[in-house]
Order: C-alpha cells, then sequence, then structure tokens
C-alpha cells in the first residue's frame, strides 16, 4: 500500500478502527510511520496501533480515551471519525430505538470527538478532521432513513467546522464510500452483489485501499487548501449528488 503524502509523522486517532475501512486506515497510517490510535467498543486494533475501548455515546468514555491517547501520542493532529452502527428496517416499521442508536452513533459520536479533538488543533494552529460517511448518505436508500440521516448531517457539520476553524489551520472534510469489499459485503449473495455491480459505472465494488488513498490525501500536506468538501468514493455510483 502507498503511504500517505504527509513527511511529518502525526499523532491519529480512528474511530471504529477494530475492523473494516477503520481497521484498513489504522493499518495505512501506522506503516506510513504516524502514531495511530483507534477507538472502539472492544478495543482491538491492529499490531502497532494503540486500541482503546470506548463507546463514542459515552461523553465520558470520550474524553477518558483522549486523555489517554494524549499522554501517549500527543495531542491529535488528524483524526478520521469513522464509527458507526446500522439498524436497517422501512420507515414505517422503524422504532425510536432504532433511530437514537444509529444518530446518536454516527452523528452525534462523531460531533463528540470533533469538539473533543479541535481544542487541540486550534491551539496548535493544524488540524485535519475526515468525517467518513456514504454514498447513502447522498443517495438515500429504502430502509435506511436513519443512516442516510445520520451520513447526510456528517456533510452539514463537516462545512460548518470548516467556517468556523478553517482561519486556525484546521481542516474538515467528507469522504463518502460506495460498496465497499469489507466482511459486510464478503456476507452478500452472488445475486445482491451483481445487482450492485450493474449500478455502479467502474464496474467493480470499492477496496479499503481506495479509501485509504483518498484519507491519505486529505490528511497530508497536499491538501492543506482543500476543506469543506465532499469526496465520493463509489466508482461513479452518486455522481451528480
Amino acid at each position: 500500500m502507498s503511504e500517505p503524502t504527509s513527511p511529518t509523522a502525526r499523532s491519529v486517532l480512528i474511530t471504529g478502527g477494530s475492523r473494516g475501512i477503520g481497521r484498513g486506515l489504522a493499518q495505512r497510517f501506522a506503516a506510513a510511520g504516524h502514531k495511530v490510535a483507534t477507538t472502539s467498543r472492544s478495543g482491538e486494533a491492529p499490531e502497532g496501533v494503540l486500541g482503546i475501548a470506548c463507546d463514542i455515546t459515552d461523553a465520558g468514555q470520550v474524553d477518558a480515551a483522549f486523555t489517554e491517547i494524549e499522554q501517549a501520542h500527543g495531542p491529535v493532529e488528524i483524526l478520521v471519525a469513522n464509527a458507526g452502527i446500522t439498524r436497517d428496517t422501512l420507515l414505517l416499521r422503524m422504532s425510536d430505538e432504532d433511530w437514537d442508536a444509529v444518530i446518536a452513533t454516527n452523528l452525534t459520536g462523531a460531533f463528540r470527538v470533533v469538539k473533543r479533538a479541535t481544542r487541540a488543533m486550534m491551539r496548535q494552529r493544524f488540524g485535519r478532521v475526515v468525517l467518513i460517511s456514504s454514498v447513502v448518505g447522498l443517495l438515500g436508500s429504502a430502509g435506511q432513513v436513519n443512516y442516510a440521516a445520520s451520513k447526510s448531517g456528517l456533510v452539514g457539520l463537516a462545512r460548518s467546522l470548516t467556517r468556523e476553524l478553517g482561519g486556525r489551520g484546521v481542516t474538515a472534510n467528507v469522504v463518502a464510500p460506495g460498496f465497499i469489499e469489507t466482511d459486510m459485503t464478503a456476507e452478500l449473495s452472488e445475486e445482491q452483489v451483481k445487482a450492485y455491480l450493474a449500478q455502479i459505472p467502474t464496474g467493480r465494488l470499492g477496496t479499503i485501499d481506495d479509501v485509504a488513498d483518498t484519507v491519505a490525501w486529505l490528511t497530508g500536506d497536499g491538501a492543506g487548501y482543500v476543506s469543506g468538501a465532499v469526496i465520493p468514493v463509489d466508482g461513479g455510483l452518486g455522481m451528480g449528488h
């Protein structure tokens, strides 16, 4: 895998880093020599990465996790808010609990870690925030009203953050992956995969490396003038949205 463009070793935090895209991102940054920490409910992390058990729906746990990271690696300079859950069902069957749980993790959890991370970023006059959204947040998806709303909300969060902190050297961008090959998509049937592929102009599912390449660029020195952007990594599935 190629390395991030930034030659400077940074303190990096990736939420939801125990598996899937988050785990792949952690491995990418660690291989490039960054000081990497991940949070997840299990605390599991790749080798060479500081793994912290943290439920981002709990403000006290978030603050404790940041304190531990700051003691080990220094203030967080690069934050990738990746943690997310789904509770899919059609709107008329969706319970308040289904809605609240997804919003609490995917949107409020992102707000909470961004707020905590940007304190130090403002003081240092440097920071890179990347929010991992989804093509579903731009296109919508039947059976995913809660998930789509939470992922769409990240766009407003990033753009408002850009307007507030852009003058302090802090950038905030959104990466919106499409159908990416992970443990989750590996469980799809052959018929489901074919149906998805028929909608994707590039004719293939994305890889974790596709997402990691984009995140690496956004957090490197070469993207210091890019902020408030929404970058789809979806093979053209959501173009125009």
